[in-house]
Parts: C-alpha cells; structure tokens; sequence
C-alpha cells in the first residue's frame, strides 16, 4: 500500500508530495520547496523514515510545482520528468520570477518524458499517467488504482477547478477532461490537489460548482 505525505510549500502555499511503500522507494511529485526551513523539514521527513527517492514527477511546470526541481537533483540526483509539451511552461518561468519577487533556482530538463498514458513503477507500486491538459498545455495526473488515490495537480480541487488564465489555459478543455478522464474514476477516489485539502471524486461531482 502506498503512503502519502504532504507538504505545503512556498508563498503559494503549494502541496508537495512524497509517495513510498513498503520497499522505502519513495517518488517525489511537484517539489515546491523555497526556503532552508522548508527544504529542511522535507530532507528530515526523508531521512526519518529512511526513505529512498528514485524518481521526480512534476505534473505540470508552473514556478510553484518546480521551486524545488533544482533542490532534489542536487541533493538525490534526480531529473524530472514530465510531459515534453510542458517544456515550453519550464522554460518561461525564469524570466517571469524575478517579476513576482521569487527567486528561482533553474530546473533542470528531463532525459526522459512522460507519454501521455502509461504507467510508473517504483517498488512493489504502479501509478497510472492520466492526460488532463487545461489549466497547463501538457498537464498530467497520477492515479493508483490499486490505493484509490489521484495526484491531480491543478485539475481539479475541493470545490474548485484549476485557473484557466495562464499562457496555454483552456477553460473548455479543462472540464472535458475533468468529466470524462477524472470523473470516470470511482467515486470513493481521493483526490490529492496540488493546493488545499483533499476531497474525492464523488463529493466532486456532487458538490462542485464549476462542474453542475
């Protein structure tokens, strides 16, 4: 069985995520660690529970979801991987940082891209890659259908959707791709969002107002 951990981190108050088994091989999703203190409490939790990160998964690159790219490879030596359509989103960060009062240590770029399905692997575990574009050109999640959980980034929230605002944001695509990829998955799912709490896809389909 899988376990979360998550943090929140950075001005934007963004969830980072640990995922590891029973075999201690973890998978860091979305690394937004920004100060000593955050990078700190995320190193502890790791080496408390005597972790081992064997892969970086950003489900899209905006700068929250990527702060911390740079951290993990120079501290496990890990790239990123993520969708290659995405790559554009990455590179764009660097110029806009400074004008949002961040600074942004540059990520590095993946060897290997994630396809827009297919599966990860890591100890005794499976992630299923879904293709959610919307709030980002090239977004994916991450469903374990075994666990019954989604990593959904910035898809789909409690009682919220992903903002549709930014450079390669489509509205309409967005909710195409909620109702027929993540509502077509068990209602008892939990849905880990890249900000806020989490809820679940039938509480979503229930109670979400973007979504009636």
């Amino acid at each position: 069985m899988i376990q979360i951990k998550s943090f929140a981190f950075n001005p934007y108050q963004e969830n980072t995520y640990i995922l590891f088994d029973e075999t201690l091989e973890c998978v860091i999703i979305d690394p937004g660690m920004y100060t000593g203190d955050e990078q700190n409490e995320f190193l502890k939790f790791i080496s408390d529970n005597k972790l081992k990160p064997v892969l970086l998964l950003n489900t899209h690159c905006h700068i929250d979801h990527v702060l911390g790219n740079k951290f993990v490879f120079d501290t496990y030596g890990l790239l990123p991987q993520f969708h290659q359509g995405e790559e554009i989103v990455l590179n764009s960060v660097v110029s806009y940082a400074p004008q949002m009062g961040i600074r942004y240590e540059v990520s590095p770029l993946p060897e290997v891209y994630l396809p827009e399905s297919g599966t990860i692997k890591f100890g005794t575990s499976e992630l299923e890659i879904i293709f959610a574009p919307g709030h980002s050109p090239a977004h994916v999640c991450f469903y374990c259908q075994k666990d019954e959980f989604l990593i959904g980034g910035d898809v789909l929230f409690y009682r919220s959707i992903g903002r549709t605002d930014l450079p390669g944001g489509n509205h309409e695509l967005l909710i195409k791709n909620i109702r027929e990829k993540l509502f077509s998955l068990p209602n008892d799912c939990r849905v880990y969002p890249g900000h806020g709490p989490a809820t679940s896809i039938g509480f979503e389909k229930q109670h979400n107002p973007f979504l009636k």
